[in-house]
């Protein structure tokens, strides 16, 4: 089987948007920056008032501040090399480079999606089991879901890596996006992928599919459990709760499905671009918004982080 170590390949060219005019490369660098700076700042609020708010110490924060530096994490293992290439006039990435930034995307990408799970079935059971919500989601479990969903992000990533790195790369290293990905990889390749697709179909794909069936489930039972509340405040109050998740949700799978559960042959190098900045970009930018709009506790703790920081000024 052919190694990496007989690619001819040293680095791959980015192309991003650099098929695009000048003027509009321009503002797609600006864009990217301004939501970049916000995705980060955004964030960072969420994980610092709910570490200063004592009322925010609960598993439902918990896991929104692990989402939150995911979040953080995911944006900066793209964006930042495509404003240094746009700076620097150059839209190379170095061969180790390239799969150094696959193994972050695929673990951040992962903890994306098992978070929203384990956020999931966190509302499933704060709205089905209130009496045993406190027995049920000890904060041992929280931890142990988090460090459980980390472990394994880890060992996909690292397998999906080691895959694509014993391909041989012969002359083609021209990359139609902004970012090192798995599929966009195997169609350079001058090896068999014939393993890699099984093992992205087989593996990755159940990865993907039960926690996207797990917050299937714990919604129809939410609403199982809510339509049989008596009054409509307190069906607006259940609901309410569960708001904010679905709204991230929908954004997440969305570009999801239609990036990898499309045939690629339906797709333009334009389209994917526009639904990749969606999920790594925008939906990492909204997140922020969306839970402290709709979170009366999470803009207490706002209010307290300012005030907290204004006593110390």
């Amino acid at each position: 089987m052919s190694g990496s170590n007989q690619s001819s390949v040293s680095e791959f060219l980015l192309l991003g948007f650099s098929q695009q005019p000048p003027q509009q490369q321009l503002l797609f660098m600006l864009l990217f920056l301004s939501m970049y700076v916000a995705t980060v700042l955004g964030n960072l609020l969420i994980i610092l008032a709910i570490s200063v708010d004592s009322r925010l110490h609960t598993p439902m924060y918990f896991f929104l501040s692990n989402l939150s530096f995911v979040d953080i994490c995911f944006s900066s293992s793209s964006v930042p090399k495509v404003l240094s290439n746009h700076v620097l006039g150059t839209q190379a990435i170095s061969f180790s480079g390239c799969f150094v930034q696959l193994y972050f995307l695929i673990v951040l990408a992962d903890m994306d999606n098992f978070l929203l799970a384990v956020m999931a079935y966190d509302r499933f059971v704060a709205v089905c089991h209130p009496l045993h919500y406190a027995t049920k989601m000890t904060p041992r479990l929280c931890a142990g879901l988090v460090a459980g969903s980390w472990l394994v992000a880890h060992f996909n990533a690292l397998l999906h890596t080691l895959l694509a790195a014993r391909l041989s790369f012969c002359a083609d290293n021209i990359i139609p996006h902004f970012f090192c990905d798995v599929p966009l990889l195997l169609r350079l390749s001058c090896s068999s992928t014939q393993l890699n697709e099984m093992m992205i179909l087989v593996e990755a794909g159940l990865l993907m599919l039960i926690p996207f069936v797990c917050i299937l489930v714990s919604y129809l039972l939410i609403t199982g459990a809510v339509l049989r509340v008596p009054s409509a405040k307190g069906k607006w109050k259940a609901f309410s709760t569960c708001g904010s998740h679905l709204a991230v949700v929908s954004l997440f799978y969305g570009t999801i499905i239609f990036l990898y559960f499309n045939p690629f042959s339906s797709h333009s190098a334009h389209s994917d671009i526009v639904a990749a900045m969606m999920y790594m970009v925008v939906t990492p930018m909204l997140n922020p918004f969306i839970y402290s709009l709709r979170n009366k506790d999470i803009k207490g703790g706002l209010k307290k982080l300012v005030a907290v920081k204004l006593s110390h000024s």
